[in-house]
């Protein structure tokens, strides 16, 4: 045999399509269909993937000074099966913040009080197992209790505070609009279109809003990590003109081009028009599916461009370092 005598030629799709064919057909029988076929498709459309660009610096400073002597309070609010609560803690702590693990229970027999904290984190999770709707055995424990249901009310009401909902988070405060002030047109969140649960590595674009948590951010595009069963954010051609109108969406998914799109996996969810987040006609309280405190330092990402091994912190810790600076 002649050592430069070709074996074999095929193209790198064919290639990648006979190796996924097997897990492809069994997804299409045990999830949805068109998914299936979308996600299968992508291998011969290429798209150019994941890519990071940013239209602000970080800064690799942790825990900034802050001109009170105390350190804003935040309470890290979890319930039964919540369990991103470390992860949160965390990302609050390196950001300036004195967090403080606060459970349901904690509120209910009244050993804790929300008047004492100027920011409520609410952390992802599966609470109550999600057999109520992700996050609804969650938010009816609010809202069926009267003295919690106050103590939510009065300090969404309260003008010195900002309140971050993420995933599980995220579907809890989406079912307590009567609670929260400026959110009437905020949409409901469904199951994914996928039928699954979704957990992988997406692209979001931020946009232009009035998210105080978002501070100059807008139009950059990172890297982020979701973990849900419940995620497809709907509304209504009512409710996105008017959510627009008021700059309350705030990051959508996007695909390699850094185009909003609906298309799966991409859009890991089927959200309407790739929305992935939303915030108050305020801009204090945001709620977003992603999970922003999973990759807050560079270290946490599943994958991370090379250039930036040297980073300490990654783009997602602006997001913690503005609540700070709200109360500098």
């Amino acid at each position: 045999m002649q050592t430069d005598e070709v074996l074999f030629v095929n193209s790198i799709v064919n290639l990648e399509k006979n190796w996924a064919r097997t897990s492809y057909l069994m997804q299409r029988l045990r999830d949805d269909t068109v998914s299936a076929d979308s996600e299968y498709a992508l291998i011969q459309d290429r798209d150019p993937g994941l890519r990071e660009q940013l239209t602000f610096s970080i800064d690799q400073k942790s825990r900034p000074k802050s001109n009170k002597k105390l350190r804003p309070r935040v309470a890290v609010l979890r319930d039964q099966g919540v369990n991103g609560h470390v992860e949160m803690g965390a990302a609050f702590y390196y950001a300036g913040f004195d967090s403080v693990d606060v459970h349901m229970t904690d509120l209910f027999d009244q050993r804790v009080s929300l008047t004492s904290f100027q920011v409520l984190a609410a952390c992802g999770g599966f609470s109550y197992g999600d057999v109520l709707g992700g996050g609804g055995g969650w938010a009816k424990s609010i809202l069926f209790n009267e003295s919690v249901r106050d103590q939510f009310q009065d300090f969404f009401e309260r003008t010195d505070t900002l309140a971050l909902g993420v995933c599980n988070g995220c579907q809890m405060m989406a079912q307590l609009t009567d609670l929260i002030p400026g959110v009437e047109n905020w949409p409901e969140i469904r199951r994914n279109v996928s039928d699954r649960f979704e957990a992988r590595t997406v692209q979001v674009q931020i946009l232009n809003s009035k998210s105080i948590w978002l501070n100059d951010m807008a139009n950059s595009q990172l890297l982020v990590p979701v973990a849900h069963g419940e995620g497809c954010i709907e509304f209504t051609k009512a409710q996105e003109k008017s959510l627009r109108a008021n700059e309350q969406l705030v990051m959508n998914y996007v695909d390699g081009f850094g185009k909003p799109t609906e298309r799966y996996p991409l859009n890991p969810s089927g959200s309407v028009a790739g929305v992935a987040g939303f915030c108050s006609e305020n801009g204090r309280v945001l709620a977003m599916m992603p999970h922003p405190e999973r990759v807050f330092r560079t270290v946490q990402n599943s994958w991370y461009d090379p250039e930036h091994s040297d980073r300490e912190f990654g783009p997602w810790f602006q997001l913690f370092r503005n609540a700070c600076v709200a109360f500098n």
